[in-house]
């Protein structure tokens, strides 16, 4: 494997010297530089040992194997790197249209067999790659946290929430019924079933590098189509590694491939929607670029299913069952992951009775976080994932105090810590006319907007553009049903902030998108309903 110590650099003088023994399959202790000061975190922070080295991967993943620079079309390579010191991980080749193809084929090729397997059998793999990922759930979570930044504890309960969609889709896959319809012909049979759509193409973002990938191929495997998924370029590692997976779960060639990319990302997205073998296009990420794909697909008259973007509203009214589980419930829904989740809480509207009180409350709450390197013992919140995050969460944050909000908390871009770090930020007093009232932050900064009537904060709530999730707190029950029913957002959080679940479907409204992920109904977006038509098969009895 003497690519494999070519392709993957090493972050530091330390860290080279692990290379001969990660590609002889030895443990590796990899060491991440210091940060430049400690405040908050550990000031050095050691990557754990990999249990299993392997796991470790540069290579695209086509037809059941890691593909080696000399057997790609595409000659050039892109850099990943610790979002949290800017530390430079892997070199990782940059797949173009032809490898696209490829992969396309090698999926094309294993349909034909794979679509004629048994529920059952694809059940089986399912869950054995759920136990393979649940095996290997310190190893990937490590892989996570280098990659994507979260801390490791974030990225262990990632790993085991990826994991549920494996082992929901293997139950879910014998249970795809179809149906015997009554026909107005009495000498004629309908019956109905689902097949599978075909080869699907899967583009997954960065902020759950695990999860995305297995709420859509998983489903995808269910139903007995095959995929070719395009990784997230700023978090390549973790999709590969649970490739490796795959292939240890027994999956035939060329069901699962994985392509990676950074700069060619337009150009092999555009394939993936054109090419006329992908008949599944699934994407997740923002509004703006799924416009652009639907528009590609629509050349060939794809299915498509899309999770775009949000803008969530959190809504607490005065008579919240218990303000503190209120403000807990909005602090979770805010900053998970520093606030870089598509169902984060973006506007936080709070009831003019109790607006400073919880405003307080929350201010106090926020301030028991740690803001440090993923690794840090005592870290609670990550970096952002670059510096384009960062400058768009300061200039939303500079936005609104331009326009008279106030400060309660941070405000700041934390370069003693690291290069794309923000301050977990409170900001109080804000207003619609803001910036962060209409565009999403995907950052950790929470503000604050008072209202006063019921009619006034739904109608607040519904003047954006997407309708992805929306949250609020109120004891009322009559209450309840009229907000949760008035609220233009696919999905709607009561008196909780956390709402993702395998079993729950998850999707938007509006410019969010549409179709649904996990559930019941997630299966549904890669079949299709064949109807079959069986004549001269009724009337009298003969003899």
């Amino acid at each position: 494997m003497p690519a494999l110590a070519a392709l993957l650099r090493p972050l530091n003088q330390q860290s080279r010297s692990i290379l001969p023994h990660l590609a002889k399959r030895i443990r590796p202790t990899i060491i991440l530089p210091p940060s430049r000061t400690a405040r908050l975190s550990l000031s050095t922070h050691n990557v754990p040992k990999l249990a299993d080295p392997s796991l470790l991967q540069p290579y695209p993943f086509v037809n059941n194997e890691f593909l080696t620079l000399d057997s790609l079309s595409a000659n050039s390579t892109f850099d990943v790197h610790d979002p949290a010191t800017g530390a430079l991980i892997a070199t990782i080749p940059d797949q173009n249209v032809q490898d696209t193809r490829t992969a396309i084929d090698a999926a094309a090729a294993a349909f034909t067999s794979f679509r004629r397997t048994t529920a059952r059998e694809r059940s089986r793999l399912l869950k054995k790659w759920y136990d393979l990922v649940m095996e290997n759930k310190e190893d990937l979570a490590t892989i996570i946290t280098w990659e994507n930044g979260k801390p490791l504890a974030d990225a262990r309960t990632e790993v085991v929430y990826a994991a549920s969609f494996l082992e929901w889709f293997a139950e879910e896959a014998p249970r795809v019924y179809g149906d015997v319809i009554p026909v107005n012909n009495p000498v004629n049979r309908v019956v109905t079933q689902k097949m599978p759509v075909g080869v699907c193409g899967l583009i997954t973002p960065w902020n759950f590098p695990a999860a995305m990938i297995t709420r859509k191929i998983a489903p995808a495997i269910a139903a007995g189509c095959t995929a070719v998924c395009k990784s997230p370029g700023e978090t390549p590692l973790t999709a590969l590694a649970l490739a490796e997976l795959s292939r240890r779960a027994g999956f035939p060639d060329g069901v699962i491939n994985i392509l990676t990319t950074l700069a060619n990302t337009p150009s092999v997205g555009k394939e993936l929607c054109t090419h006329p073998t992908i008949r599944k296009i699934s994407f997740t990420g923002s509004t703006h670029v799924g416009k652009i794909l639907m528009s590609q697909a629509s050349s060939t008259l794809k299915k498509c299913s899309f999770e775009l973007g949000g803008n969530a509203p959190f809504i607490v009214f005065a008579d919240a069952p218990d303000l503190d589980a209120a403000v807990a419930g909005a602090v979770a829904a805010k900053f998970r992951s520093s606030g870089q989740t598509c169902v984060c809480a973006n506007r936080i509207y709070v009831q003019d009775a109790i607006y400073d009180e919880f405003a307080n409350r929350f201010t106090e709450k926020v301030k028991e976080f740690s803001l440090g390197h993923g690794f840090g013992s005592d870290t609670t919140h990550g970096p952002l994932i670059h510096d384009r995050a960062v400058d768009k969460a300061h200039s939303h944050v500079q936005d609104a105090v331009s326009q008279g909000a106030t400060v309660t908390l941070g405000g700041a871009h934390r370069e003693d810590l690291g290069p794309n770090f923000y301050d977990l930020t409170v900001l109080t007093g804000m207003t619609k006319e803001m910036a962060i009232h209409r565009e999403e932050t995907f950052g950790p900064v929470a503000a604050l907007f008072k209202f006063s009537t019921e009619k006034e904060v739904v109608e607040l709530a519904n003047q954006s553009e997407v309708g992805l999730a929306g949250y609020f707190f109120s004891s009322n029950m009559g209450r309840i049903w009229r907000v949760a029913e008035a609220l233009e957002v696919g999905m709607v959080g009561i008196n909780t902030g956390m709402i993702s679940d395998p079993a729950a479907p998850f999707g938007g409204v509006k410019q969010s998108g549409f179709g649904r992920e996990g559930s019941k109904y997630g299966i549904d977006e890669f079949v299709q309903v064949k109807t079959m038509t069986f004549g001269g098969v009724g009337g009298e009895l003969e003899g």
